[in-house]
């Protein structure tokens, strides 16, 4: 099962803190609100998702069955859609937008993790795709490496799976800290809260607890996505002693074509233009995205014009509209000309009469004020 993660949406880390989770929600759900954006459905989407997002991930044990199990995790638990949240947040929003009072929020806290586990049951992985993998989707097959518990040691790091009670904290995996009359409890930094030390490691898996496996996977990569853009791919992760997967989380880079150019969802195509052909106007064709367009010169086109297709651009990959395709006028002017052609160019000119010697007209007043100067008026 494959689906763009809530992390993204947000725009904020997998491991990211309350405060930045808070931050970023404010300020996409200022900028997308719909009273700021009215009649713009593709902002009004984009703040459902938003809200759908953090709604999920500022209460603690939501994200914690989100990191775990995504938003299928999430369904069969009955956390979907918007309820609860945290007033303050509410508040804090929209008093900062209109002075009043609305909206979504919830508490925060991070994902538990087990202190025996050694490694993280989620890892990451950049993956490059080619222009139009990306634009238009597509199957993907790479090879990963994840890990998995030493069997010898039964994921421990000890040889024969055998641990001793810590004796700093005497098996408690925590130490009592005094500090005047306060007193503090900590994770103990010998045996980082398990209790339990490693006397002498596993030769297998040489104390680590785990080994390396490799695996060939078939991603759907979804039509649209963007350099930076992550994709969780769930039961792909690390796998802990209990013989359960964590997630495998795609970031990936998109690689440049060599005519068309990204912009977000828009995209950028640059049109060569002879000069006659800028000056006559007239018809061309042009590439898309999904094969040819026609592009309607008028006479007299400049250089840099641009000309703009609505819904010829990228599919956004979360709200699935297109975005638009933007062509460039290029103005080419011919390198050589030969005897004839000046000839024929020259009479052109002289066809023109005073309009083909604008330079005259327009920097007659600038030479009479440099005459001036020198004659010191």
């Amino acid at each position: 099962m494959t689906d763009v993660d809530y992390y993204e949406i947000l725009e904020v880390s997998r491991d990211c803190s309350g405060a930045e989770l808070k931050k970023s929600y404010r300020k996409l759900a200022m900028k997308y609100h719909p009273d700021r954006n009215p009649g713009d459905k593709e902002a009004e989407e984009k703040f459902k998702q938003i809200n759908e997002a953090y709604q999920a991930l500022s209460d603690e044990e939501k994200r914690s069955i989100y990191d775990r199990y995504g938003k299928e995790g999430l369904n069969r638990q009955g956390g979907g859609g918007f309820g609860g949240g945290s007033m303050d947040d509410m508040m804090d929003i929209f008093n900062s937008m209109f002075g009043g009072g609305g909206g979504f929020g919830g508490g925060f806290g991070q994902a538990r993790r087990d202190p025996s586990q050694k490694y993280a049951l989620d890892f990451e992985v950049e993956l490059s795709l080619a222009f139009h993998e990306a634009v238009f989707g597509c199957k993907k097959q790479i090879d990963i490496t994840y890990k998995t518990p030493c069997g010898d040691c039964k994921g421990t790091g000890a040889k024969d799976g055998k641990l001793q009670t810590c004796d700093y904290c005497g098996g408690q995996g925590q130490v009592v800290m005094r500090q005047g009359p306060m007193t503090f409890a900590q994770t103990c930094p010998k045996c980082h809260g398990q209790g339990k030390k490693v006397v002498e490691k596993c030769p297998t898996c040489h104390g680590k607890g785990y080994l390396n496996k490799d695996e060939t996977i078939t991603i759907d990569i979804p039509a649209g996505v963007d350099s930076g853009n992550r994709l969780r791919v769930q039961g792909h992760g690390n796998e802990d002693r209990h013989g359960r997967r964590g997630d495998l989380y795609l970031t990936f880079y998109v690689e440049e074509d060599e005519n068309f150019v990204r912009n977000g969802s828009d995209i950028y195509i640059e049109v060569p233009v002879f000069v006659t052909q800028a000056i006559l106007g007239g018809e061309i064709t042009i590439p898309s995205l999904d094969g040819e367009l026609q592009l309607e010169l008028k006479p007299g086109t400049k250089d840099k014009e641009q000309f703009v297709f609505n819904h010829e651009g990228v599919v956004d990959v979360h709200s699935k509209r297109k975005g638009r395709l933007i062509a460039q006028v290029q103005l080419k002017l011919p390198k050589k000309l030969n005897e004839e052609q000046k000839e024929l160019l020259l009479k052109l000119q002289e066809s023109f009469g005073v309009e083909s010697s604008p330079h005259k007209s327009t920097l007659e007043n600038a030479f009479d004020r440099v005459k001036g100067w020198f004659r010191g008026e």
